[in-house]
Formats: structure tokens, C-alpha cells, sequence
């Protein structure tokens, strides 16, 4: 049994500053779950495609059903690959858990591209898959608790997103930007 997510979402703001506070969404208020960010690797290909690899460690629940002593940290490392063609205005991303897969592997993939009704919007569609290969018949319930964690996450994603992108329009406009290190914005 697999569970999938799909999920289109606008950001009222335009692709260029979408991409970009997508390399600054950590930290936000809504993010508290993500303890660290470090770039592996970047590089700009012969197609003129910027190409980040990208690892991400954050800590995770579990269900208070989930059998004790199966995990003993709950926190994870995230592998996300990205590519942003400047050219077709595409940006897309890949994540993937690198640990506890066998209990859970959630894999996301993100396209953002300007909305193509209104180009000063920009779209970004997203699709995940859930798996569970942990056995004893509780792959389904396992899958089901990160179908409904990973809906509520991705709010919480967009919410931090959303909140980036209020810093840098205020930053693009002059404002004042409170507290975060924003000094790279």
C-alpha cells in the first residue's frame, strides 16, 4: 500500500523572489522542526541550469501507537536535490528521508513556475509519495500517519514560505525586516 499527496499551491509574488526565499526558508517561525541546513554540493551545468544538493536534519514525532524502542532518535536527514533553469522560469526539487525508510520513505518532488494566468504569481504543484515496508500489518496505519503529518507539514511549509516572502517584499520596499539573521536577504 502506498499513500500519495498532491497539492497545488500560488504564491502572490513573483517566481524570481519564490526561488530565492525557497534558499532562505530555514529559519522561520513555522520551521521549528528543522535543526540544520549545509549545501553538498552546487554548480551551474552547460545548460545554464543552477543544480544544489542540499542535506537538511529534522526531528520528527512519532505516533504515541508506534511500538517503543523500534526508533531511538526520531530525528532524520533529508536529502534535497534541486534544479532552477533560469531560462523556462522552472525550479524543481526532490527530497527524500536518507533514515528510517524501512518504517517510512517519503519522497516530494516541487515545480515552481510563474502562474500562468497571472505571471506575477507563481505556481508550485506538489506531489509526494508515502511507503511503509515495516511488516506486522502496520504499514497502512504507518503511511496514513505520514499522509496526515506530511498535509500538515506542507502548511506549515507554505506559512514560512509565505513569511520569507513578506521579509523580502518589505526588504524590496525599504522596510525594516525584524529579527531573524537577514542580513543575506
Amino acid at each position: 500500500m502506498v499513500k500519495f499527496y498532491q497539492h497545488v499551491y500560488n504564491y502572490e509574488h513573483p517566481w524570481q523572489n519564490v526561488t530565492y526565499a525557497f534558499w532562505l526558508r530555514y529559519p522561520n517561525p513555522f520551521a521549528s522542526h528543522v535543526l540544520a541546513t549545509d549545501v553538498l554540493d552546487r554548480y551551474v551545468d552547460e545548460q545554464g541550469i543552477l543544480r544544489t544538493t542540499r542535506i537538511v536534519l529534522k526531528k520528527g514525532k512519532l505516533p504515541k501507537w508506534f511500538p517503543e524502542n523500534f526508533v531511538k532518535n526520531s530525528q532524520a536527514f533529508i536529502i534535497e536535490e534541486s534544479e532552477v533553469d533560469p531560462k523556462t522560469m522552472t525550479m524543481t526539487t526532490r527530497t527524500k528521508n536518507l533514515n528510517h525508510v524501512r518504517i517510512m520513505q517519503v519522497v516530494e518532488t516541487q515545480i515552481f513556475k510563474p502562474h500562468q494566468d497571472n505571471p506575477s504569481w507563481t505556481s508550485c504543484q506538489s506531489e509526494a509519495c508515502i511507503v511503509s515496508r515495516f511488516g506486522w500489518g502496520m504499514a497502512g496505519r504507518i503511511e496514513g500517519f505520514g499522509q496526515s503529518n506530511f498535509a500538515a507539514n506542507a502548511s506549515k511549509a507554505r506559512k514560512g514560505m509565505r513569511h520569507i516572502l513578506q521579509l523580502i517584499r518589505e526588504k524590496q520596499m525599504g522596510g525594516r525586516m525584524p529579527f531573524y539573521n537577514t542580513q543575506s536577504l
